[in-house]
């Protein structure tokens, strides 16, 4: 979107995103009461082995593998998983597959998390605890998956544009593949790590991004649910950029150059 005045400024903010600590106790140890010195007094009482017993160490992390998931971020994941040194730990575990730009992981991706059973656990009894939220029912009554659920995507510019399809035909955005694929080739020739670091609105402070190049003002305005925060996201980038074309120009389908 390297254009003269294309994007409006949003009224609303980019989320932010926040990590949880969690802490260990420890178990006290019940101690008998002194029994008094004449016939009457009451038999000490012991307390039961388990009671002494010293808590056992934390045991050591363990690897799993993990699929990223739409909508997930490093941040996310370590969370999740408790994961020792957070985030940036697990960028380091993970460098080699994930690459130099730690908020791009792609839907597919797989991640080595090391993490504990007890922790592991903790956040499966958690996810399984929650109630399960009842499927969408059409009109004859029998449960239908959506397009997007139902299907896997290549992690490439083909797929990335077939999956930004599927979600816009949900959330009733107009376009087209060759629209969107056209648009993709003039603004950043396929690469979703492109960044527009000379136009108006890089001097302004909000330089232009990704495969469809939007500004961050724009993309808050325009990010569609179920997609990833991350600007630099190639199915959330496009999404948002095909929403505010459809808003100013009827479609992306309509936009042949700068917009």
């Amino acid at each position: 979107m390297a254009g003269r005045g294309k994007h409006r400024r949003p009224r609303t903010n980019p989320l932010t995103r926040g990590f949880i600590a969690a802490g260990t106790g420890g178990a006290a140890l019940t101690l008998p009461l002194l029994g008094a010195t004449h016939a009457s007094a009451a038999e000490p009482q012991i307390a039961p082995a388990a009671a002494q017993s010293v808590p056992q160490a934390a045991q050591p992390a363990k690897p799993l593998t993990y699929t990223v998931v739409k909508g997930d971020s490093l941040a996310r994941i370590a969370d999740r998983y408790d994961v020792s040194g957070g985030w940036k730990q697990l960028y380091k575990d993970n460098r080699t597959a994930v690459g130099d730009n730690p908020k791009l992981i792609h839907p597919g991706l797989k991640l080595t998390v090391k993490t504990t059973k007890t922790s592991a656990a903790k956040k499966t009894a958690t996810k399984s605890s929650a109630p399960a939220k009842p499927a969408a029912k059409p009109a004859g009554g029998v449960a239908q998956a959506t397009q997007a659920s139902a299907k896997t995507y290549a992690n490439n510019l083909d797929g990335w544009i077939r999956e930004s399809l599927d979600i816009m035909a949900q959330k009733g955005i107009p376009g087209s593949y060759d629209g969107i694929y056209r648009n993709i080739m003039r603004e950043s020739s396929g690469n979703p790590q492109a960044i527009n670091n000379w136009d108006s609105n890089a001097v302004a402070g909000t330089p232009s991004k990704g495969l469809l190049q939007v500004i961050d003002p724009t993309f808050a305005a325009y990010h569609v649910a179920g997609t990833s925060f991350d600007p630099y996201d190639p199915v959330a980038n496009i999404t948002a950029a095909c929403n505010y074309a459809a808003d100013r120009y009827g479609s992306i389908d309509n936009v042949n150059g700068p917009y």
